[in-house]
């Protein structure tokens, strides 16, 4: 399996200065379950926006065009046939990628499940979410979780690729 996990408000937003515009531990929790045990794949620039490095329990693949660099920790991979590769030698997991939006962007083609949060609000943001082709995808699930402030009210969704 091949998917995305991404939190976005309503107005597109994933990112602003490096990190999360809004703090949601029960999609924090979503994040970890997901990811624990997964080949977690993110760009440089996320890497480096991590509080801690590598995430344990999860075997972090770092995607950058940057020649030489290294993260400590983490498999770094040019581009998407070297991601997929190291998928290929590892059956047994999962490759679950995390961001930010030009690595969504080089995996749109190739990824059959979307998991994503989807926040009631919108907020102020530099990093959007790039497009997808929803029309491709079936939503199989959706659990919402009410919050005392209405701009992080949130929908859990599940959308699979349908057959090609």
């Amino acid at each position: 399996m091949i998917a995305f996990l991404w939190a976005q408000a309503a107005n597109g937003v994933i990112g602003r200065d490096g990190r999360l515009p809004w703090h949601l531990p029960d999609d924090l929790a979503f994040f970890k379950a997901q990811t624990l045990g997964q080949l977690t794949v993110m760009g440089r620039s996320t890497w480096e926006a991590l509080p801690k490095r590598p995430l344990p329990g999860r075997t972090n693949v770092v995607m950058t065009r940057q020649k030489g660099f290294q993260a400590t920790g983490a498999v770094v991979c040019q581009d998407v046939a070297a991601v997929l590769a190291l998928a290929k030698a590892n059956p047994a997991q999962n490759l679950v990628v995390t961001g930010g939006a030009q690595v969504f962007a080089a995996f749109a083609g190739v990824v059959d499940t979307l998991w994503v949060t989807r926040l009631a609000g919108d907020f102020l943001g530099d990093v959007v979410m790039p497009p997808l082709d929803w029309d491709a995808f079936t939503r199989v699930a959706a659990r919402t979780v009410v919050d005392a402030d209405p701009a992080l009210t949130h929908t859990f969704e599940t959308w699979v690729r349908q057959a090609r």
